[in-house]
């Protein structure tokens, strides 16, 4: 029996995978803290380390280049489950927010992503449901404190929000500044996780190039969070198959991977999930649920052709 050559490469990538990462693993042994830790993981060239003190602070982060890839493209699965119906403009009302919430009660979304002003409302108008409060930490522009941002988490989780979409420290990740950007998403991780909250973390894909977006994912991994990110929808740009492929090969198959800014169709969440992402975050979930080709229905919360979709 011939073996399917595409099993065969994908084991020769874990292979390939585990074995750098055992390398690097030794060249770092010694700068383990004391009662520590360190996790290490490589990508598309690139291999990023992280070690942890005995409390799980960051106390150093780096990247080497070395070579493998792995990634495995997910089944898709109910479609509505899949999007964060979100509503982040500043102008939002309460009325417009209350609308979202009774969509995704109506469609079925996993949740509904809000301004953290909003959590506390939510969490009332979909108590009961299996929708998800959803809020954003240093957003838009991510460029806040660690321990601003590990504060903001913790009082949107004790407002009622379960899931945490946070904006990484774009300038320090392209400063190469890798202990202050491990040390902001790990702190964020710990508040939600203690908490019983899970953590996308937003890399904002446009303003980097692939090789910080392939670090900014392992730091993500390391640092324990459940999703990676695409995009904030602030930005000059939003999700992008490639940006999608290139983030579901360097996290693997056990990390979530969440398309946002600028999905506004059926067919655009279609070539985000074939990509490989397994959320998908847009304005325009009514819409997308309507299928290939289709007109949307008004909805209260649908913003003008002309007007940015966050």
């Amino acid at each position: 029996m011939v073996p399917d050559p595409k099993v065969v490469e994908q084991l020769v990538e874990i292979i390939t995978h585990e074995v750098l990462a055992a390398m690097l693993e030794r060249q770092e042994k010694e700068k383990t803290p004391e009662g520590g830790c360190c996790k290490y993981d490589c990508a598309d060239s690139q291999c990023v380390h992280t070690c942890f003190d005995r409390t799980g602070q960051v106390v150093s982060a780096g990247a080497e280049r070395l070579s493998s890839t792995i990634g495995v493209i997910p089944q898709d699965a109910n479609l509505a489950k899949m999007i964060d119906h979100t509503l982040l403009k500043p102008d939002a009302t309460q009325e417009q927010v209350a609308q979202l919430c009774f969509e995704a009660r109506k469609y079925g979304f996993a949740s509904v992503c809000v301004n953290p002003t909003w959590v506390p409302l939510c969490a009332k108008l979909l108590e009961g449901s299996p929708v998800k409060v959803c809020t954003v930490i240093g957003f838009p522009l991510g460029a806040t404190a660690p321990e601003v941002k590990a504060f903001e988490t913790q009082t949107a989780i004790n407002q009622g929000a379960t899931e945490i979409d946070m904006v990484i420290n774009i300038g320090a990740l392209k400063a190469r500044d890798l202990d202050l950007v491990a040390r902001d998403i790990r702190g964020v991780v710990q508040a939600s996780h203690e908490r019983g909250a899970i953590v996308k973390v937003i890399i904002e894909a446009i303003l980097l190039n692939d090789e910080e977006k392939t670090i900014a994912c392992l730091l993500s991994k390391e640092a324990g969070a459940d999703f990676v990110k695409t995009s904030t929808g602030f930005a000059s740009g939003g999700a992008t198959v490639h940006d999608v492929e290139l983030m579901r090969r360097v996290v693997g198959p056990e990390m979530g991977v969440k398309a946002a800014g600028g999905v506004r169709t059926y067919e655009d969440a279609e070539n985000m999930i074939k990509a490989g992402a397994t959320r998908i975050g847009a304005s325009a979930g009514v819409k997308i649920l309507q299928g290939p080709g289709k007109e949307p229905v008004p909805t209260a919360v649908a913003a003008p052709a002309a007007v940015k979709n966050y």
